[in-house]
């Protein structure tokens, strides 16, 4: 992804959002102060590869939530798409909707990628952990899918 413009790391204080999300209503990162935020950014509802990405972070939701973690899918699809992608598979995370690309490009995860041959716009499969004071506590960049929620649920229990 040549275009892509660094995200947090580890550390720094995690980009503020306030994002429209499934089901209606919004998300921002400053009013779940006090809990850690699974914050998984994913290219596109309903593909293969992020339905079984959101269906593995919904079949943990409980070890997050144990865990005093809430778990937040983002994608530039629109409300609508998430409430259809949420219904289809009975996900049980939220879905935030980034139309704009604004917190995308915050986090460092919207840039150019190829497919063959050709290159395009998009999002990188990323996944950030943002602790109970808003600080980055670990990034996860360019993800596989499988096995990856467990790496991210061991790392919450580890806070």
């Amino acid at each position: 992804m040549a275009d892509t413009v660094p995200g947090p790391v580890a550390g720094d204080s995690a980009p503020e959002f306030n994002l429209p999300r499934d089901g209606g209503g919004t998300v921002s990162l400053a009013s779940l102060k006090g809990q850690a935020v699974v914050l998984y950014f994913y290219p596109k509802d309903d593909t293969p590869g992020c339905t079984t990405e959101a269906l593995g972070f919904t079949a943990e939701i409980e070890g997050f939530a144990k865990s005093g973690a809430v778990v937040l899918g983002v994608s530039k699809d629109s409300v609508k798409k998430h409430d259809k992608f949420r219904d289809k598979h009975g996900l049980k995370i939220a879905l935030l909707s980034d139309e704009e690309s604004d917190v995308c490009e915050r986090y460092g995860v919207w840039g150019e990628k190829s497919m063959y041959g050709k290159t395009y716009m998009g999002i990188e499969r990323a996944t950030y952990l943002v602790d109970k004071d808003g600080k980055v506590a670990q990034v996860w960049r360019k993800v596989k899918v499988p096995g990856h929620v467990d790496e991210v649920l061991a790392a919450v229990q580890a806070l």
